[in-house]
């Protein structure tokens, strides 16, 4: 399943590397009669004409939904025409703020995010969906040819992930991860200094994530009852290919995190962003551990959600470096940490610290001690759309956000059984413990299913 991060998409010249859409724009422009056409529809004073724009389809109109879709608006190379939710208060409020933006009723709303995927108009989509749907519409959307912008983790387990990146790799699509902090300069910088080896040979590093349930307070009883879905929620078709379970409010929007039928806790929510830095620094965007132990603490069981809120990972990769991944414990701090024999290097949201204060004032690593010089994106959402028009790979290709995830599923997988765990990075199987081996897949609710 292991595949090499770097590959060619295919050609962006000719009938074959454009879309339908563009195809039948340009060659009904040969043969139409003159027109008065707005200006900005021909891409003057700046703007980008119509049949240069990428045509993007919305699945998921939660919060991240919402963010990304407010920084796909911002991008002039880009035309949101389509959005899908099950909760039809929060589709109709995302097409709203899509259509204001754009001044016009273009962009339609959809159910069922397949029905979006067939339309042949479409060139990229953004999915941001709970975990336990990332597979199916990703999957999906490979397999009708769409460039994808999804959000981590990749996805509910590691059989899911592998199940992406083969469809990604066989459909030779554009695959960006919503790990974002890839683009931001701080975390550049820090990974940086790692892989230029100014912390001389790395020996530790550690990877601090929130606890707890993002201070989730929830004190009605109503919300933590069973009760009948509301009328503008399809909770059938929420719950998908997960297994069947009451409808209680205080499990859905935001806080299906807490619950694993759905998400993985704060472990997987952010394994995706502070581990996925610590594997760029140390050069193992293709790489992981091979030996994993966790210890969580679970809250009792029969209640609203079950995920660990304290939780501790232990792992060993190659060249001899171990790695603690953690929430809730006070001696690892929150971010990524590398430690060397020279040095170290702390980097968060907000925050960069080092042992050596002159890295601190670095706008970047000056240029004369960057022999390896990292992928440097300072949009996100603009290299997505910049690597559809040309084909190469993103900063988080889909490689990258599977063995970033990974750690963070092995650690899981090592606090629901209590054992540790032997991890076989090559043919990605745990080793000697089938009960354990079984949890990297989960069974789907029929009909669902991952062809």
């Amino acid at each position: 399943m292991k595949q090499a991060s770097t590959i060619h998409h295919g050609s962006s010249g000719g009938a074959e590397g454009m879309s339908r859409r563009r195809f039948m724009v340009r060659a009904g422009a040969a043969l139409a009669l003159p027109v008065l056409v707005p200006g900005h529809a021909l891409g003057l004073a700046g703007s980008v004409a119509a049949s240069n724009r990428i045509t993007l389809g919305v699945i998921g109109c939660g919060n991240m939904g919402t963010g990304n879709t407010k920084s796909f608006l911002s991008e002039a190379d880009c035309q949101v025409v389509a959005a899908c939710d099950v909760d039809k208060n929060r589709l109709g409020a995302l097409v709203d703020i899509v259509n204001e933006n754009y001044g016009n009723q273009d962009c339609k709303p959809y159910h069922d995010y397949r029905d979006l995927l067939a339309r042949k108009d479409i060139d990229a989509v953004m999915i941001a969906l709970p975990d336990h749907w990332h597979a199916m519409a990703a999957v999906e959307a490979a397999r009708q040819k769409k460039d994808i912008y999804g959000e981590k983790p990749l996805a509910h387990t590691i059989a899911e992930q592998q199940a992406i990146v083969h469809a990604v790799h066989k459909h030779h699509c554009i695959w960006q991860t919503g790990s974002w902090q890839r683009s931001v300069k701080t975390f550049h910088k820090a990974a940086e200094i790692v892989r230029n080896g100014l912390i001389g040979t790395i020996q530790r590093v550690e990877v601090g994530l929130p606890k707890d349930y993002n201070n989730a307070e929830v004190t009605e009883k109503d919300h933590l009852l069973p009760t009948e879905p509301p009328p503008e929620l399809d909770y059938d078709l929420w719950v998908g290919p997960a297994q069947m379970i009451p409808y209680i409010r205080a499990r859905l929007h935001r806080h299906w995190r807490w619950n694993y039928d759905f998400g993985g806790g704060q472990l997987m929510d952010w394994v995706g962003h502070h581990c996925d830095i610590a594997h760029w620094g140390c050069d193992f965007d293709n790489s992981g551990p091979s030996e994993v132990a966790g210890h969580g603490e679970f809250p009792p069981k029969g209640g609203v959600w079950d995920a660990a809120k304290v939780y501790r990972v232990e792992l060993k990769y190659p060249r001899g470096i171990d790695m603690t991944i953690a929430g809730g414990h006070p001696d690892i701090q929150p971010g990524t940490k590398w430690i060397g024999t020279d040095g170290w290097v702390h980097v968060d949201r907000g925050a960069f610290n080092a042992s050596n204060a002159e890295w601190a004032g670095w706008k970047q690593m000056p240029e004369e001690l960057r022999k390896t010089k990292l992928y440097q994106s300072n949009d996100h959402h603009g290299n997505f759309l910049a690597c559809v028009k040309s084909r190469q790979p993103t900063i988080t290709p889909v490689d990258t956000a599977h063995h970033s995830t990974i750690p963070g599923h092995l650690g899981l997988i090592s606090m629901l059984t209590g054992r540790e765990l032997k991890w076989d990075v090559k043919s990605e199987k745990i080793l000697g413990d089938p009960e354990a081996a079984r949890m990297l897949t989960r069974n789907f609710r029929p009909p669902w299913k991952l062809d």
